[in-house]
C-alpha cells in the first residue's frame, strides 16, 4: 500500500498541469494599481481656483484601502512621476517652506506606495528639491535610464523585485530622455538621460538573468508615442518598447496625460498590456495578474486591466485628518491678497489676436530684461484672472509653471521663422471665407467637441514688433513683420535680444530648433540672461508693487485679411468657448 501510494503521488505530480486542483497546484492573484502625473492633486480641493476637485490622492486612498483589505501584500501600488509641480501645495513645499518634509513624499509614504519613478516636472524643481524629496520617500525610487555622470552608474535604482506569495515581480522604472530639450542644465547637472529603448533592452536582459522574475512590469514616465524624436532618442517610447523589446508583461506609463488601455503584440508574439491613467489623480490604472503555480513554477499567466475613474470615490477622511496642518498652511498661503485687477483677463483671447493676458506677461519680460522682443504663449487652454482682488492662488492661473526668464540672441530671420512655426501650430490655412481660422480637431477640449490640434502652450506670439499673420498663405509664408513697435525698421539680417521662458529657451516645443533653425547644441551659447527666480515670482512682485493693475492688449499683431478673419474668429471663438444649446 505504501509503495502504491508513492506511485500514485508521483503520477499526480506528472499530470498536475492538467488537474484543476491538487495540494501542489494553486492560483495566485496580484493586484497592481498605478497613478501618474498627479501634479500636486493630493487633496480634493483646487487651491488655484479655490473650489472642490474631482480626483485627488484622498480618493485614491479610499480605493487602495478597500483593495488592501482583500489583497493584503498581494497589492502593489506604483506612481509614475510628475508629482512635484502643479498645485500651490507643491510650490509651498518646494520653495516657500523647503525645510519642512515635502508633502509629496508624505502622501506617498502614507498611502504605502511600493515604488515610484521621477518625471520631467520633478526634475524641473532642481536638485535641492527633488534630491530631498527622494530621500524622504520610503519606497524605492526607480530610474534605470538616469546615469550619474560622475560614476557612470545609475543615479537611482534601476529596478525593484517584489515577492508576492512566492511570485517574483520585477519593476523597471524609466523616464523620458528629452529633458535636456526643456530644462536648464543646472536643474539636471550631473545626470545623463539614456535612450529608453536601449536601456529597456539592457535592463530586461539583466533582470531576467540575475533575478529570474515571474512577472516583469515597466513603469515609464514616457508617453505612448510621438513628441520630440531625434537620432538618439524618442520622447514618448512606450509603444515602441512594448512592440520591440520582449519580456514585459505589462507597461504602466504616463507623461502625455492621455488615458489609454491597449494590448500590444511584441515581436516575439507575446501580448503586453499598456495602461495610462491620464493626470491629476482622476483615474488610476488597475490590473490583475493571475498565475497558475504547479510545484513552485508558473504554468499559466493571465493579465487583465483597465483605467478606472475614481472621481466618485469617497474621500478618505483619515487621510484628510492626517494632512490637516498641511492643508491649512497652503490655504493661508494661496489666500493672501497681493493686488487688484481693474478688469478680467482671459487666455482664450490669446488665440485670436492681442490679449491683455498674454501681453501683461510680455510687458513684464521686456521690463525685467530690457530685451527688444518677447515671446510668450498661454500656458493654460482656458483660464481667467477675474476683476477684483488678486491672491497668490490666482498667480498659478496667470503663470502655470515654474519657468525662469531667458534672453537669447536671435537674428531677424530666425525670429521670423520661429513665428512661422508657432502660428502654423494653431492657425489654419483658409481657402474660403467659411473655413476655420484655427487649426482644430474634433474630440478636443473645447465646449462643443472641438479643440486645438496642437498644444496651446506652444502657441507663441511676440511683443516688441508689429506684424501680420495672413491666414490665406501656406505655412512658412504667413508672417509679415512690418516694423519694430517703436517705429524703427525690422531687419532680418540684424541680431536682436529676445525674452522667453526657460522651457522655450532650452528648446521646448522645438520652436528654436525646428522653427528658427538653431542647432540644439548651440542654444546655450545664445543665452545672455537667466533670471534668478521663476516667472511667477516676478509677476507676483510686480502686482504687489503696482497694487492696482490694469492689463491691456498691446495691439501689435493681427490676422489678415480682416474681411475673412474677423467673422472666422467670431465663429471659432464661439465653437471653442461657448456652449451651443
Amino acid at each position: 500500500m505504501k509503495k502504491t501510494g508513492l506511485i500514485l503521488a508521483a503520477l499526480m505530480l506528472l499530470i498536475c498541469p492538467n488537474m484543476k486542483m491538487t495540494a501542489q497546484d494553486k492560483t495566485i492573484e496580484i493586484r497592481i494599481i498605478q497613478t501618474s502625473d498627479v501634479h500636486g492633486c493630493f487633496f480634493p480641493y483646487d487651491f488655484i481656483d479655490r473650489k472642490p476637485a474631482e480626483g485627488s490622492l484622498a480618493r485614491v486612498s479610499s480605493y487602495i484601502k478597500r483593495l488592501r483589505n482583500a489583497y493584503g501584500d498581494n497589492l502593489l501600488l506604483f506612481d509614475n512621476g510628475d508629482i512635484l509641480q502643479g498645485q500651490p501645495t507643491c510650490y509651498y513645499c518646494n520653495y516657500v517652506k523647503p525645510e519642512l518634509p515635502n508633502v509629496a513624499a508624505s502622501v506617498i509614504n502614507y498611502l504605502g506606495y511600493n515604488a515610484q519613478t521621477v518625471g520631467n516636472h520633478d526634475i524641473e524643481t532642481g536638485h535641492a528639491v527633488y534630491d530631498k524629496w527622494i530621500s524622504e520617500v520610503k519606497c524605492p525610487m526607480l530610474g534605470a535610464n538616469i546615469t550619474d555622470t560622475r560614476t557612470g552608474k545609475p543615479y537611482l535604482k534601476p529596478y525593484e523585485i517584489f515577492v508576492c506569495d512566492g511570485v517574483r515581480v520585477a519593476v523597471i522604472g524609466m523616464i523620458t530622455p528629452a529633458i535636456p530639450n526643456w530644462l536648464n542644465k543646472q536643474l539636471w547637472e550631473g545626470l545623463r538621460f539614456e535612450n529608453m529603448t536601449e536601456s529597456a533592452k539592457q535592463w530586461i536582459e539583466q533582470v531576467k538573468a540575475k533575478e529570474h522574475p515571474d512577472v516583469i512590469i515597466g513603469l515609464f514616465h514616457s508617453g505612448r508615442d510621438g513628441g520630440i524624436t531625434t537620432g538618439s532618442y524618442a520622447e514618448n517610447a512606450t509603444l515602441s518598447i512594448a512592440k520591440n523589446i520582449p519580456g514585459f508583461d505589462i507597461i504602466l506609463y504616463g507623461h502625455d496625460h492621455k488615458s489609454n488601455k491597449e494590448s500590444v503584440t511584441c515581436i516575439d508574439g507575446s501580448k503586453v498590456l499598456c495602461l495610462n491613467p491620464s493626470s491629476n489623480a482622476n483615474y488610476v490604472c488597475d490590473a490583475t495578474i493571475r498565475l497558475n503555480i504547479c510545484n513552485g513554477k508558473v504554468t499559466g499567466k493571465t493579465i487583465t486591466g483597465d483605467v478606472c475613474d475614481i472621481r466618485k470615490e469617497t474621500v478618505d477622511e483619515d487621510f484628510m485628518s492626517h494632512f490637516k496642518n498641511d492643508i491649512d498652511s497652503v490655504q493661508a498661503f494661496v489666500n493672501r491678497k497681493i493686488g487688484t485687477f481693474r478688469h478680467s483677463i482671459h487666455t482664450r483671447d490669446s488665440y485670436f489676436g492681442n490679449s491683455a493676458f498674454c501681453d501683461f506677461i510680455h510687458e513684464l519680460q521686456l521690463k525685467i530684461t530690457g530685451a527688444e522682443i518677447s515671446f510668450n504663449a498661454p500656458l493654460s487652454f482656458d483660464t481667467s484672472i477675474n476683476a477684483g482682488d488678486v491672491t497668490v492662488g490666482d498667480m498659478f492661473n496667470l503663470y502655470k509653471y515654474e519657468n525662469q526668464i531667458y534672453v537669447i540672441r536671435m537674428t531677424g530671420k530666425e525670429i521670423h521663422d520661429y513665428l512661422e512655426m508657432s502660428y502654423s501650430l494653431w492657425s489654419n490655412t483658409m481657402t474660403s471665407p467659411d473655413d476655420h481660422i484655427m487649426l482644430l480637431e474634433k474630440n478636443g477640449n473645447g465646449r462643443n467637441g472641438y479643440g486645438f490640434k496642437n498644444l496651446a502652450f506652444n502657441f507663441d506670439s511676440a511683443s516688441g514688433i508689429d506684424y501680420e499673420v495672413d491666414v490665406t498663405k501656406p505655412n512658412g509664408s504667413k508672417i509679415k513683420i512690418l516694423r519694430m513697435s517703436d517705429g524703427t525698421p525690422f531687419d532680418e539680417n540684424k541680431w536682436y535680444t529676445v525674452a522667453m521662458n526657460s522651457y522655450r529657451g532650452n528648446g521646448g516645443g522645438e520652436l528654436l530648433t525646428k522653427g528658427a533653425g538653431i542647432p540644439h547644441n548651440s542654444i546655450s551659447s545664445r543665452i545672455i540672461y537667466e533670471s534668478e527666480r521663476d516667472q511667477r515670482y516676478y509677476l507676483t512682485k510686480e502686482i504687489e508693487k503696482a497694487g492696482n493693475v490694469d492689463p491691456q492688449p498691446g495691439n501689435n499683431w493681427r490676422f489678415v485679411p480682416e474681411e475673412w478673419t474677423v467673422p472666422a474668429i467670431k465663429r471659432d471663438k464661439k465653437l471653442l468657448f461657448e456652449t451651443n444649446k
